[in-house]
């Protein structure tokens, strides 16, 4: 990672990060697919440590999951440091990519061979991932038409904000 790449405390940018895994879920799932594919969706885009200046970032991608038209990239982020001989996981994400055609309609991608217990695990690990999201945006939908302001007024008692607007 170079110094172009980093903040003014010498850490990458999540953003530069993110564009070099979407890069790489791309890669990926244009390989498996023999097609161009366009990102719909990142599951879990946390930072569990922070990439220096001087580090080499590796990013190891897998297909854990087809459908149809779908495919599900996991990317595991490594960054060594080779003159302290240290090597940390920085990230692990998911990206959910569609491949289209010549006339950019969705179209089917070929299905997984699974070989090991380890791609087993990934293939059903990515169905209960997306059987959770699913329920997760059906419950904040359904907060979100439910939501009544006076009765929820006490959600922010421990909050660090002041209500200047009064219910009326």
């Amino acid at each position: 990672m170079i110094p172009a790449y980093a903040n003014f405390g010498g850490k990458i940018h999540g953003g530069i990060l993110l564009s070099l895994m979407d890069k790489v879920a791309y890669a990926c799932a244009a390989k498996h697919s023999g097609n161009y594919c366009v990102t719909v969706s990142i599951d879990n885009v946390e930072f569990l440590q922070p990439v220096e200046v001087g580090e080499m970032v590796s990013m190891h991608a897998s297909v854990n999951h087809v459908g149809n038209s779908s495919l599900i990239i996991g990317i595991k982020v490594i960054a060594e440091n080779f003159k302290q001989g240290t090597v940390k996981h920085t990230n692990t994400s998911y990206f959910t990519m569609v491949a289209k055609d010549d006339n950019n309609k969705p179209t089917r991608v070929p299905g997984l061979i699974l070989s090991n217990e380890e791609e087993v695990r990934r293939f059903i690990e990515a169905i209960k991932r997306k059987n959770l999201m699913k329920s997760y945006q059906s419950e904040l939908k359904q907060a979100k038409n439910n939501l009544i302001i006076p009765t929820e007024m006490n959600l922010l008692q421990n909050e660090r904000c002041k209500v200047e607007w009064h219910v009326g």
